[in-house]
């Protein structure tokens, strides 16, 4: 028998002491670690619901949510807050966490109560937001009494190292023509400046530094096509300081300098867990590269081949369709971007309303620039 609680009461300390347990016995992602999850929870999660099923006083699943409150409308978030400054650290390969074995009963079995609660937990009923959660919660909620909608489909391209080492075969053979001819290219032009070399920050002092300069590159690219960049948002850069102090000492954060002899060609901001190598974030020097140096396809393409032989399973570019992911990619799966429960109407018609607003209050700022 499988008892399933909410709790409005949340202990961080506690939950991060289940968390662990649990995901000793759990598959899972990156994004689905104590590390992540519980990252500046008592920021990211101001309104906290916790999930558990038990058996026998034995936690099998659990997810962490924050509510939402808006006027006539009330969400449950998956490890995300419902503020933005705190979820442009996006979420994916998301979900329940939940003991090996038992994702798909289990994952409907949650999604059941937290839906479809018995009427003692009435003012538990919410509409939940689930971000970049697999198939798995698709088939659940076709199957659950709420009605559900699909807000995106992103795929997540990846390259199989674990399938290619088993092969023998060398990762650029499995490319397109086009892609093999480029990445050759582009590491001959860079070659001729200096050697290429590829190095992991060593300290939580190094790694600060290197993200600190993939940032400012990050920047740079972004701030000259008008737009903000990821790093201007204090609260994205605050989160990922305290990651790194969380996450570095267990091997759980890489960041690495790609360079051609003394010129630092780019940086990447990965994550590691359990064979998996997450490609989070990244800084190029496109100033520095001509037309044919690609700095980006260079410093991913050294990356792959050093987790390659480090004994890495899977090398996982994240949600988007990006041509440089496709292009170095070996497969892809899908992450959904998923709601249940419908929207209750007076919320529906207040949205709709303050897009209006916020429409005719853009139009009037454009002219008065203009």
């Amino acid at each position: 028998m499988i008892e399933i609680e909410l709790s409005e009461r949340v202990d961080f300390d506690r939950v991060g002491e289940l968390w662990s347990a649990l995901e000793s016995r759990a598959d899972g992602s990156f994004f689905q670690s104590w590390p992540w999850v519980g990252c500046l929870a008592g920021q990211r999660y101001p309104d906290p619901v916790l999930l558990q099923a038990r058996q026998d006083g034995v936690p099998l699943a659990l997810g962490l949510f924050n509510r939402r409150r808006r006027l006539g409308q009330s969400d449950l978030l998956l490890n995300e807050s419902g503020v933005a400054g705190y979820d442009a650290v996006f979420v994916e390969h998301n979900g329940f966490l939940v003991e090996r074995g038992r994702a798909d009963d289990l994952a409907a079995a949650c999604l059941r109560a937290l839906t479809d609660p018995p009427a003692a937990a009435r003012r538990l009923r919410h509409r939940l937001i689930l971000s970049g959660v697999p198939q798995t919660y698709i088939a659940a909620a076709q199957a659950g009494p709420q009605p559900h909608l699909v807000r995106a489909t992103r795929p997540a391209p990846f390259v199989d190292l674990l399938a290619l080492r088993q092969s023998g075969r060398q990762y650029l053979n499995q490319l397109s023509s086009n892609a093999r001819y480029q990445l050759r290219r582009s590491q001959r032009r860079f070659a001729a400046v200096g050697p290429l070399t590829l190095d992991r920050a060593g300290t939580v002092a190094q790694a600060r530094d290197f993200l600190a300069r993939l940032a400012a590159l990050h920047q740079k690219y972004w701030t000259g096509r008008g737009r903000p960049g990821a790093f201007a948002n204090a609260d994205f850069l605050a989160f990922h300081h305290a990651l790194i102090e969380r996450a570095f000492a267990s091997a759980g954060i890489d960041l690495l300098r790609v360079s051609a002899g003394a010129q630092a060609i780019g940086y990447l901001y990965n994550f590691r867990y359990r064979g998996s190598v997450y490609a989070y974030q990244s800084g190029f020097d496109y100033s520095a590269a001509d037309s044919q140096q690609k700095p980006g396809l260079t410093c991913h393409h050294l990356a792959i081949e050093q987790y390659l032989a480090d004994g890495a399973d899977r090398y996982d570019f994240l949600a988007g369709d990006a041509r440089y992911k496709t292009s170095l990619a070996s497969g892809a799966v899908p992450l959904y971007w998923l709601e249940i429960g419908q929207e209750r109407p007076f919320a529906a018609w207040r949205d709709r309303v303050g897009a209006i607003i916020g429409r005719q209050f853009r139009r009037g700022g454009r002219s008065l620039v203009g």
